[in-house]
Formats: C-alpha cells, structure tokens, sequence
C-alpha cells in the first residue's frame, strides 16, 4: 500500500524547482503519492540584507515549524541555508547528489570577470562574494542585492527575464554590468543560458554546502519508520559522498562561529578512488584586502562505517579551522557570529 507524504518547501520558483526534483526522486525510489505544502518564511517576506534579518535561519524556521508541527512530513532546503546548530526533534534524513557548487557570473554583453571595464557594477547579496570579488577585481563596485533570480538577472544590462520582476522587491532593470549567482540554482531553473563565465574555485570558493539539498523529517537518525516506503525512499536518495563533504564544510562553519556576514567560503570534494576527502577554505575581509586560504584533507573515507566516516569528516572541518583560527582568521572577518 502506498504512503502519503506531504513535502513542505518554501513558495519561490527555485525551491519549487528543487522541491519537485527530491518528490520525484522520492516517488521513484519509494511506494509512496507526493503532496506538496507552501510554506512562507521570513527570508520570502522581509527585505533587506540577508545578515540584518537574522541570518540564514529566515529562510529555515518556518518550514522547520511547519515539520514538527505536524503541517508536513518532510522539509527541503538548500542546505547552505541551514543553521549548524543541530535542531531539536529534528533530522537530516538525506541529503542528495549534490549540483556543481561553483559561483557563476551572469554579465552583459558576454563578458567574463577579467574583460568588466575597470569601474564596472557588479550585484551580489553575499558578503563572501563580494569580498572575493573585491579581492579578485578592487577596480569594481560590488551593489548589495537582493530578489528571486530573475530579478537579479534582469538587473543585468541587456539581460532577458523569463518573469516579471517581484512586486514585494522592486529593483531598478538593466542597472547593473554583471551579478553572481550559484551555478546550482540556475541549473536547476535551466537558466544557464545567461552564465558568462563559471569562477574557478582559486578565484571564489562557495558557501558551504552550495549546490547540495537537505531533506529533514521529525525525529532522529532517518527520523521516520524504518520500514515504510518513506524510509527507503530516504536511504537510497542520500548519497554519501555529498553528505560527508558538507559535513566537513559546515564543521568548519561551526567551529569559526562564522555567521551569514562573515566572507567565509568552503569545499570539500571526496575522491571515490582514493578515500581522501579534501577540504579548502577561505576567509577574507569584507573589502577583499587580504585573503586567508588553507586546505586539509583525511584519507580512507566513504567506504567503511558510517559514523566513523561522518566523524572524520567532522574533525576534517573542525582541525582546517583551527589552521585558519591559528593564521588570524578572527582579524580579518566577523568570527562569532549568530548560526
């Protein structure tokens, strides 16, 4: 007999897109009939800088009360939006193969960040672009933004929009040479087209856990009956090697108390023929005048146990931290921060 499950996500086209994308790996890998629950949060309904609204949990704790309060059984986020504090009553049931994490630049007139004209205006709503932007290119000016992505794409000069702009966050069109957006998302919203040039990690690291989803359900360990079609939906959608690289990722996160406004970035990338699970890091300060970078890595992970293999992964992050810490990163960003 199938399952009925109602997954709550958040009402923007991207996260619909995202939404869609685990249902359908859910009613594929599982007995189980999809309902989708739209949920609003703080992040959706509020302007401003994402650091003056409290941080990435706007964008969570919604959809978070919704799940235990019983509105919906599973939740998905873009799991860079994600506190690293553990929630009560609450578990990361999967985590899916994660989108390519990069940063993406999205210019007029085909350009690529090394061909903008000195002076040239470039959007981003993250203090950990801009910062590398700046440290990249100190002849540009980096413009604060905010907005679903067409809005952003069509704040680029000769840009085409696929919607109208949001009527809750009027922007000026065309005002802008270029803005930076995750290559992820616009992979999942088939919006490629208007990337001009995709940074190279040496030039922009992603925000930990960039390009992965987080599927969260009540309870803890896989959160729900380990029998039902649910849980074996889960179980088969989860995949390892992105689970144990976030983990690291936001292990360091945690371990800098680094909050939305602190330009920090992080990938780690497991290598399946190996068993080395690579992480590098960045943390700059916000006017990109000084750039810290360092790298760790841990071997013979990804195959073994589970829990051994998530606590390496974990310490991995945690120990490249302390290298940064050791190295100043507390002088140069806002270290201690809200998570």
């Amino acid at each position: 007999m199938s399952q009925n499950v109602r997954i709550g996500t958040r009402a923007s086209a991207l996260a619909l897109t995202q939404t869609g994308h685990v249902a359908d790996a859910i009613a594929r890998l599982g007995d189980v009939e999809i309902e989708t629950v739209r949920v609003r949060t703080d992040g959706d309904r509020l302007a401003g800088s994402l650091s003056t609204l409290g941080g990435t949990g706007v964008f969570v704790t919604a959809l978070r009360d919704a799940l235990l309060e019983g509105r919906c059984d599973v939740a998905v986020h873009s799991l860079k939006d994600l506190p690293t504090a553990d929630p009560d009553g609450l578990a990361l049931a999967a985590v899916p193969p994660r989108e390519d994490p990069r940063d993406a630049l999205c210019a007029r007139d085909g350009l690529a960040l090394a061909a903008l004209p000195a002076g040239s205006t470039i959007g981003t709503g993250s203090p950990r672009r801009a910062a590398q932007l700046r440290a990249a290119r100190p002849d540009l000016e980096v413009v604060d933004i905010r907005g679903n992505v067409d809005t952003r794409l069509g704040r680029v000069a000769g840009a085409r929009s696929t919607a109208a702009p949001d009527p809750d966050k009027p922007s000026p069109r065309g005002d802008l040479d270029a803005v930076v957006l995750a290559r992820a998302g616009l992979a999942r919203l088939g919006r490629l087209d208007a990337v001009t040039e995709v940074f190279d990690v040496d030039v922009m690291l992603p925000a930990p856990g960039q390009g992965a989803l987080a599927v969260e359900v009540r309870g803890t360990g896989i959160g729900v009956d380990a029998d039902s079609p649910l849980a074996d939906a889960l179980r088969a959608l989860d995949h390892r090697p992105t689970r144990l690289a976030v983990l690291a990722e936001r292990a360091l996160l945690a371990r800098l108390e680094a909050g939305c406004a602190a330009p920090v970035g992080a990938l780690a990338e497991l290598d399946d023929v190996t068993g080395t699970l690579t992480l590098q890091a960045v943390v700059a300060r916000t006017d990109g005048s000084q750039v810290l970078r360092r790298s760790a890595f841990v071997q013979q992970v990804g195959a073994g146990d589970r829990a051994t293999d998530e606590a390496a992964a974990r310490s991995l992050g945690e120990n490249l931290a302390e290298l940064l810490l050791e190295a100043g990163a507390a002088d140069l960003a806002e270290l201690g921060a809200p998570r």
